[in-house]
This record gives structure tokens, C-alpha cells and sequence, in this order.
């Protein structure tokens, strides 16, 4: 099993089994159906990544979860799922598809029904996790059927559909968790997914026949591989988690995983390199256009989770919005999502793909500039726009980087390579959270101990803020305590101006990111162009 040469012509994916072209090429209406359940499957798996993010106080009430402990109901699921994520591959073709998809929506909707039922934080988190696991089994599958089971000349209708399950239900996540919560309480979080589970367990059982499965391959299994990867995917994982809230090294316990993830990488790698059946295979790199592919899936994490985790922070901090006032808001970027979607598949169909990723990060750095005149008085019409560019940014990217990452893959790479593929995305988010999470407490406390310095005795602006404000005190029966009032509410407004500019300095920075992503994709080859609907698809 080799990769297709970076300078090889690239292979198109298999058409659908049986298929012959011409009339062939249609979508055949079982398999469409299938794949709809599949991508179902998938949206419950990536929306339970967010869904849980603005309700984490009431369920560390319910739970009487201490402030430690109740980060690990987000933790414990993502470091579940970015092992599940590249194991995906090896069991898609073990187990075949339909076990392994309808197994994991069947397993997925129980761990949910527990994590609803749970009574305590580490009940939570091992449900969690088992979620977690489950979940990461799905998405990659659902983006490998899209490339083995459809002919190129029908991915611009598919690819869509996957890019937008992927890049939505992160976004909305938040959203329908704050109503949710609002409306009945946090155990509907997890109980939501009990009618859709089932019926996505049932219709893929049922209508699944991508493929075969090949039980073999569990007689040279590697263990070792597996255990490495975990440890260095898991590890990885939880110090991207903890390190920007533990000051990083510092921490023992992160300092720990540090090296549990480094030791665990040098003996994965090797076992990659040198096993018989390697747990991952990752000669898929060795085509030019998925390696870079891969880098703009990379950088599409940060873009995707970090906008998400960007916005919130900035309206819970400095605007006080509580967790559906921040839905509400949000729910911008989903719209433009979701009615950009069928117009990125039309696009990615006529134009060179290249160009249409290029734009896709150019309207993302738009989004970021504009918000680098951030103000602490900006709102939901402040905010319009630059969620409009980030989704409208979004589908135009993600639909080329996904034709051009797989679409030009042998199809004996393409299972694996759908889970390098995701994966790639999930760790881009993870580190550009715990990157951003780091920039944005450096350039605080930078500005802040500017703003102190130009805040003194000696400024004639400062001191006409105190006396004002200290009048106001007065006025209001403070009496003695009116200049210590006024004191502690000047404090509050310097340090909420350098927030404000702290995150004023992390868009300028997305910015030049997504600047530079852009003029990467100048030097990727260009795809072949997808058969015409009588070209045949072998």
C-alpha cells in the first residue's frame, strides 16, 4: 500500500461500487440515505464537543463539582475522541463501515443517556469519555464514505454537506445548549441525542453496504502502536487543556504529561515506521496536495474553535452576557454557514479550487481585522459582520480543502487518511485555544501594566476621573468610602480596557495567519476536474 507520489497525477476516488458511468453515475437513493444518517451520526458527535461549553456552571451545580474538576466533562471527551479519531481508519476497515458506525451511534446514544443520569463528576467523566471515544469513531468514517461511495462528479453536492456538519455544529453548539438549559435543564444536554442516536444506529445498520469488513487484520494488531499513540494523543491533549490555566511547565501535573506525551510520540512514530500493519499509516503525507491539505486543516481548527471560544469570552467578560444571550448572538455564523454551503459546492465545482480556499481565508482575515477595532461598547451589530466573513470564511475553505486533501488520494489511503484528515483539525483547535488562551493573558497583563503606569497622580485626565467619580459616590451616601469606591472603579476600567485590547491584539494576529495561509495556497497543485456525469467514474 503506497501513497500516490507528491508528483505523480493524482488518483480520483472510486466511484460507487458496481458502478460502469454513464447513467451509473447517479446517486443511488439507499446509499444517499445511508450517508445522510451518517452525517446525522456526525453532527451529534461534534455538536456534544460545544454543546456542554455554555452550560458548565449549572451542570458543577447539579453535580457539586468543584471548579477543577468540572472542566474534565469538556477534557475527558476530547481527549477520548482525538485517540478514537486516527484509530477510526484501522477499524473502518476491520470491522467494515456499517458495524463500526452503527456500533459507535448505538454505544454514543447509551453513554449519553448515563452522562444525563449521572449523579456525580466522575460518573460524568467516564460517560464522557466513553462519548467521546464513540463519537471520534464517527466523523472520519462519514468523510471517508463521502470519497469511496460517491463519484467525483457528484462531491460538489456531498462535500457540502460534510463541511458544513463540521464547521456548523461546533458553531451552534453553544447555542442550542444555552436554550436547552434555559428551557428544561442540563440533563437534556445528553438526552437529546437519545431519539436521533437510535435512529441513526437503526438506519445505518440497515442501509449500510459500502463495504466488507476484514476481521484478519485484528491477527497482527498493534498494541503497542495503540498504547503510544494514546499516550501521546491523550497527553498531548490534556496539557493543551491545562497548561494555559496552570502556567504550563510550571504545573507538575502538566509538566508530567508533557513527557508522557513526548516519550509516547518516539515510540509511536517508530512503531509507525517500522510495524507490519501499523495502528496508522501515514503515507498519505506523501501526497503534496493532502500534506497541505492537512496544514490548512490545521489552521482551519484554530479559525474554527478559536473564533468560537474568542466571541463568548468577549461578551461573557466585558458585555456580561450570560450563556443564551451569547447563543443568540452567535447565531450569525451558522446562518451564514449554512446559506453560503450550496454556494460553495456550485463554486467548487466551475472555479479552481485553489482560489476558492484562498478566498475562503482571505474573508476569515477580514473577519479578524475588522475586529481589531474592538471597543468595550461593541454588541450584536458591531459584532454582524465579522461573524458574517468568519462564515461565509469558513464553508468557502473548508469544502476545497477537503476535495483537495482526499479527493486526490488513491482510494486504498483514503480511510486512514480521513482520520489524519479530521484529526489534523481537532489538534489545530486544540492548540490555537491554548495558544490564544496564552496571547491574550500576555497582552493583558501587558496593557495593563501600561494602562497603571500612565494612570498616576501625575495625569491631569486621572485625577479629574477620581474626583469625578468620588463626587458621584458622594452624591450617592457613600460618605468615607467614596474615594476607595472610587479607586476600585477605576481599577475595574483600566483592567477592562486592557482586555479589550488584548483581544484586539489576537485578532491582528489571526489576521496575519490567515493572511499567509491564504498565499500558501498558490503553491498547491491543482485537483483534477471532477468527471462529467457520462465520463465514468473508475
Amino acid at each position: 500500500m503506497t501513497a500516490a507520489s507528491s508528483d505523480a497525477p493524482p488518483s480520483p476516488a472510486l466511484s460507487p461500487p458496481g458502478g460502469t458511468g454513464g447513467a451509473d453515475e447517479r446517486i443511488d437513493p439507499r446509499r444517499l440515505l445511508a450517508f445522510l444518517a451518517m452525517v446525522f451520526g456526525m453532527f451529534m458527535a461534534i455538536l456534544d464537543i460545544q454543546i456542554v461549553s455554555a452550560s458548565l456552571t449549572e451542570i458543577q451545580a447539579g453535580l457539586a463539582a468543584s471548579s477543577d474538576e468540572i472542566s474534565w466533562v469538556q477534557t475527558a471527551y476530547l481527549v477520548a475522541e482525538v485517540i478514537a479519531i486516527p484509530l477510526s481508519g484501522f477499524l473502518s476497515r476491520a470491522l467494515g463501515t456499517r458495524l463500526l458506525f452503527a456500533g459507535s451511534a448505538a454505544g454514543f446514544t447509551l453513554a449519553s443517556v448515563m452522562c444525563g443520569l449521572s449523579t456525580s463528576i466522575d460518573q460524568m467523566i467516564v460517560w464522557r469519555a466513553i462519548q467521546g471515544f464513540l463519537g471520534g469513531g464517527m466523523i472520519p468514517t462519514v468523510f471517508a464514505s463521502a470519497y469511496l461511495v460517491f463519484p467525483r462528479s457528484r462531491q460538489s453536492i456531498v462535500s457540502p454537506i460534510i463541511g458544513l456538519v463540521a464547521t456548523l455544529a461546533p458553531t451552534v453548539g453553544p447555542t442550542i445548549g444555552g436554550y436547552l438549559t434555559e428551557a428544561l435543564s442540563w440533563h437534556w444536554l445528553f438526552f437529546i441525542n437519545i431519539g436521533p442516536g437510535v435512529a441513526v444506529a437503526l438506519a445505518t445498520y440497515a442501509l449500510i453496504d459500502f463495504d466488507k469488513p476484514e476481521y484478519g487484520l485484528f491477527k497482527n494488531f498493534d498494541w503497542t502502536g495503540l498504547l503510544s499513540m494514546a499516550g501521546f494523543l491523550g497527553a498531548l491533549e490534556y496539557v493543551l487543556e491545562e497548561g494555559p490555566k496552570n502556567d504550563w511547565l510550571d504545573d507538575t501535573s502538566v509538566a508530567f504529561f508533557a513527557v508522557v506525551s513526548s516519550v509516547s510520540a518516539l515510540v509511536f512514530f517508530h512503531r509507525v515506521l517500522t510495524a507490519k500493519a501499523p495502528i496508522v499509516d501515514l503515507s498519505a503525507f506523501k501526497n503534496r496536495n493532502f500534506a497541505l491539505g492537512s496544514l490548512f486543516s490545521f489552521v482551519l481548527g484554530v479559525g474554527l474553535y478559536g473564533l468560537t471560544y474568542l466571541y463568548p469570552l468577549y461578551l461573557a467578560q466585558i458585555r456580561g452576557y450570560n450563556a443564551l444571550m451569547i447563543g443568540e448572538t452567535m447565531f450569525v455564523s451558522g446562518l451564514a454557514m449554512f446559506l453560503t454551503a450550496p454556494i460553495a459546492g456550485q463554486l467548487a465545482a466551475r472555479i479552481d479550487p485553489r482560489a476558492i480556499l484562498m478566498t475562503g481565508f482571505l474573508f476569515f482575515a477580514l473577519g479578524t481585522w475588522w475586529m481589531t477595532g474592538i471597543t468595550k461598547d461593541w454588541d450584536f451589530w458591531e459584532l454582524l459582520w465579522p461573524q458574517i466573513f468568519r462564515g461565509v470564511g469558513m464553508m468557502l475553505a473548508i469544502v476545497p480543502i477537503t476535495n483537495t486533501a482526499l479527493g486526490t488520494l488513491a482510494p486504498e489511503l483514503i480511510k486512514n487518511a480521513a482520520g489524519l484528515f479530521n484529526l489534523t483539525r481537532n489538534l489545530g483547535g486544540a492548540v490555537g485555544l491554548a495558544a490564544l488562551n496564552t496571547l491574550l493573558d500576555d497582552r493583558i497583563d501587558l496593557h495593563l501594566a501600561r494602562l497603571n503606569e500612565a494612570v498616576n497622580w501625575a495625569r491631569g485626565p486621572a485625577n479629574e476621573m477620581l474626583a469625578s467619580l468620588t463626587a458621584k459616590f458622594q452624591a450617592m451616601g457613600a460618605g468615607a468610602d467614596a474615594t476607595s469606591m472610587a479607586l476600585k472603579q477605576m481599577a475595574g476600567m483600566v483592567r477592562q480596557q486592557s482586555t479589550v485590547m488584548g483581544f484586539a491584539d489576537v485578532f491582528l494576529i489571526l489576521t496575519v495567519l490567515f493572511v499567509g495561509l491564504a498565499a500558501l495556497g498558490l503553491i498547491m497543485k491543482r485537483p483534477p476536474a471532477a468527471a462529467p456525469a457520462g465520463g465514468g467514474g473508475h
